[in-house]
């Protein structure tokens, strides 16, 4: 097993001026594993794809697009997940380079739970979660205040779009502007229609930056 890496890596493509805002993006995972992230895993090279797709329209608007690399896979222990360690690192990073710009959180799977966990920041806009594990236990609370877009197919057979209807709903209960994107029968790994997965990210993010 590969050991875990001593920091987390971030990934960014900026614009030809000084960002205004940044989309960052956080890869999906599993439950548990404390095998490092490297360039081969797959889910960060699904979130490196989304990444490419979406930067040419951000920068167009003067948006900066940075990938997360989480130092470990697994979300791991419940009370302190290694993904959301990092990701408060990551946007400690937008603070220290670019100072208090906007940031929307683009999420897939593990990585959509990860953002909602980090939303409180002042920083973030909101989050667009695709494919989102949402759990039922997990906090809403979070996002009050801030913008939930939640897509998800139907054919999904890892991560479940009922769940995702209703923590849609639990956060629109406290406090959040909440939607459910219903993507149709595709399934979890952004793969079959990826055009439109694309468009949904691409579109649902700039529209949280002023």
């Amino acid at each position: 097993m590969t050991a875990t890496t001593s920091h987390p890596v971030i990934t960014r493509a900026d614009p030809d001026t000084t960002p205004r805002a940044v989309v960052l993006l956080l890869h999906g995972g599993k439950p548990s594993s404390r095998q490092a992230v490297d360039g081969r895993s797959a889910s960060w090279r699904r979130a490196r794809a989304l990444q490419r797709a979406i930067t040419p329209a951000a920068h167009e608007r003067g948006v900066a697009t940075w990938l997360l690399r989480y130092r470990e896979r697994g979300w791991n222990d419940p009370g302190a997940p290694a993904p959301v360690n990092d990701a408060r690192w990551a946007l400690q990073e937008v603070r220290r380079h670019l100072g208090d710009v906007p940031v929307a959180l683009l999420g897939h799977s593990m990585g959509a739970r990860t953002a909602v966990r980090v939303a409180d920041d002042p920083l973030v806009r909101g989050v667009v979660a695709l494919a989102p594990w949402f759990p039922p236990e997990d906090p809403v609370h979070l996002l009050d205040g801030k913008t939930l877009v939640a897509a998800h197919g139907r054919r999904d057979r890892i991560t479940s779009a009922r769940a995702t209807r209703l923590f849609v709903q639990r956060a629109a209960a406290a406090g959040a502007d909440a939607e459910f994107v219903d993507m149709g029968g595709v399934g979890h790994y952004l793969l079959r229609d990826a055009a439109r997965w694309n468009r949904v990210a691409q579109q649902r993010t700039l529209a949280l930056l002023p």
